[in-house]
C-alpha cells in the first residue's frame, strides 16, 4: 500500500497537473500537459519503483474513456448493484480478444459484455461468489485492472470536478 499523499506528490513531481486521489483506493486523477503525453503509465511505474520501491503496474484511462465506461454500460439493465459490476481494463487493448470465448459460455445469473476498451463483469451474487470474475482474470493472465462501477462513477465525478 501507498499513502495517497505520497502518490499525489509523486505524480505532481512528474509534472502532471490537477492531481487528485480517490479515497485510499490507489486511483488518481490528473491532467497531462500536452508536452508530456507519451508513456504516462510507464513514467508512473518507473517513479513508483525508483522513488517508493513499489513494483506496480499503472493503467491510464482518459477522461473520455471513463465517461464512455459509465455512459455505455451494456449491462445497465441487468446489473442493479454498482458494487457487484466490475469494469476490467486489459493491460493492452489487444488482450480483450482473449475474453471472446468466455462470451459463448453460460454464466447466468452472471453476465459478461465487452465495451470499447473494457470488459463488464456482472457478479450477480457478489464478487467473492463469482465464477465469471476469476475466469476473466485468468483469461487475461492477471494483467488487467478492475474497478467496480461504483468506483468508476466516483472517478468520473472526480474527473469532471463534481466530486
Amino acid at each position: 500500500r501507498i499513502a495517497m499523499a505520497d502518490l499525489r506528490a509523486l505524480v505532481e513531481d512528474l509534472g502532471f497537473r490537477n492531481v487528485r486521489t480517490l479515497l485510499n483506493s490507489g486511483n488518481i486523477v490528473f491532467s497531462v500537459p500536452s508536452h508530456s503525453r507519451g508513456q504516462v503509465a510507464g513514467r508512473i511505474e518507473k517513479a513508483l519503483g525508483s522513488r517508493l520501491g513499489i513494483n506496480s503496474r499503472a493503467t491510464v484511462v482518459s477522461e473520455a474513456e471513463v465517461a464512455a465506461v459509465v455512459r455505455d454500460n451494456p449491462l445497465a439493465d441487468v446489473a442493479d448493484n454498482p458494487s457487484s459490476l466490475l469494469v476490467m481494463v486489459p493491460r493492452r487493448a489487444s488482450d480483450q480478444k482473449r475474453l471472446r470465448p468466455l462470451l459463448k459460455k453460460p454464466w447466468h445469473p452472471e453476465a459478461l459484455a465487452l465495451g470499447e476498451r473494457v470488459a463488464y463483469i456482472w457478479c450477480a451474487n457478489g464478487v467473492a461468489e463469482s465464477r465469471l470474475w476469476p475466469a476473466v482474470d485468468r483469461a487475461l493472465e492477471r494483467t488487467g485492472t478492475a474497478r467496480n462501477m461504483a468506483t468508476m462513477i466516483k472517478l468520473l465525478a472526480l474527473v469532471k470536478g463534481t466530486a
